[in-house]
């Protein structure tokens, strides 16, 4: 869907609330009528671009289980494409955590989606961990998030390559962890 798709490019380059309905209609050639068919309210299409991440995300899990047999080199598998994704040009840091650091209340629709993806990410990476059998999967995972997040913020701030780097030693000391 062609609005999505603009609101998609949008949004991540430049963020949920600076892009205005107009803007989007306009670079999708759509009319009001056309954009109010499919989304009530601008939110609801801040929703559906999180979530349209999400299943990429997802899509990109599923894909890194089919390629890599071992838990450990699953992990490994998403910790490269992290450290490279940082690296590309027009990488603007997390599309989930730029979207909810512009909505204050965790109720908000927009948290919601944030939250669910989050969780789901958070549940498949513990699971890797406790697959490799870390003592402390829940904590790994943490760590993992801490190191992802920071890598993510650190690129976009303006040093992707040390964000590169230093999500790969971070992420090799929890691994380092395990018996």
């Amino acid at each position: 869907m062609r609005i999505l798709a603009t609101a998609d490019g949008l949004f991540y380059s430049e963020g949920v609330h600076t892009v205005g309905v107009d803007r989007i209609i306009s670079e999708a050639k759509v009319t009001k009528a056309t954009f109010y068919k499919y989304f009530r309210s601008k939110d609801s299409l801040i929703v559906a671009y999180l979530q349209g991440r999400d299943t990429r995300a997802r899509d990109f899990v599923a894909d890194v289980a089919l390629r890599y047999d071992s838990p450990e080199q699953r992990l490994r598998g998403i910790v490269d494409e992290i450290a490279d994704e940082v690296m590309r040009p027009g990488f603007h840091g997390c599309p989930f955590i730029n979207a909810a650091a512009q909505f204050a209340d965790p109720r908000h629709p927009v948290r919601e989606a944030v939250a669910a993806h989050r969780e789901w990410y958070g549940t498949t990476i513990e699971g890797l961990f406790r697959g490799m059998g870390h003592s402390h999967p829940g904590d790994a995972a943490d760590d993992f998030f801490l190191a992802r997040d920071g890598a993510y913020a650190g690129a976009n701030l303006g040093d992707p390559i040390a964000a590169h780097a230093a999500l790969q030693r971070a992420i090799q000391r929890v691994i380092a962890e395990i018996p």
